[in-house]
């Protein structure tokens, strides 16, 4: 079928989003700051970015031609873009189950927002903060709680072995300390 006649719906951008984890009990933990932060996006998406892509492209379309304009042209593609992310993160924000990490403060438990010492079996120490999906960030030492080594270390207390499965082989990790910021403060 000529694509000419095929219907176009509201929904087609949404094949473009990014599936939302499958995660048993359809939890999606997020800590205080990182739901403002998907927040503030949100709301600059909303309130600034849109608004003005919107005058740019009406300003295009009074100038004539649209099919050569490449003003209007791109400005059409961005507004699919941003409204796309909008619909994205409202999704996720109404999925996400803000948990301060705070409340276990002074635990020696691994629970979700835990700072986790651990070492393996070959004496290397690394440190890792336990997150949400949608904040995340292995640069900067946190991992997504539904990570293979967030599983592991999850329940584990100061001085316990956990085993990690990987494709190299198990890794035997000994938790050496636990941190949690002080409650209200994430």
């Amino acid at each position: 079928m000529n694509k000419a006649f095929t219907k176009e719906t509201d929904n087609d951008d949404d094949d473009d989003l990014p599936q939302l984890p499958k995660i048993a009990g359809g939890k999606n933990y997020i800590t205080p700051s990182g739901y403002r932060a998907l927040e503030q996006e949100l709301l600059q998406l909303i309130d600034d970015e849109r608004p003005k892509v919107v005058e740019v492209v009406h300003w295009a379309a009074s100038n004539g031609d649209r099919s050569e304009n490449g003003d209007y042209l791109y400005g059409k593609k961005r507004l699919r873009e941003i409204d796309r992310r909008i619909r994205f993160l409202t999704k996720r924000m109404e999925a996400a189950e803000v948990v301060d990490p705070g409340v276990h403060h002074g635990s020696d438990q691994v629970y979700f927002g835990a700072t986790v010492q651990y070492c393996d079996q070959h004496g290397s120490e690394e440190s890792i903060t336990i997150m949400g999906i949608d904040e995340a960030d292995a640069s900067r030492g946190q991992v997504s709680w539904v990570a293979p080594i967030a599983r592991a270390l999850l329940k584990a207390r100061i001085g316990d072995e956990v085993q990690l499965p990987t494709p190299g082989g198990v890794r035997v990790l000994e938790v050496l300390d636990v941190q949690y910021p002080e409650l209200g403060t994430s």
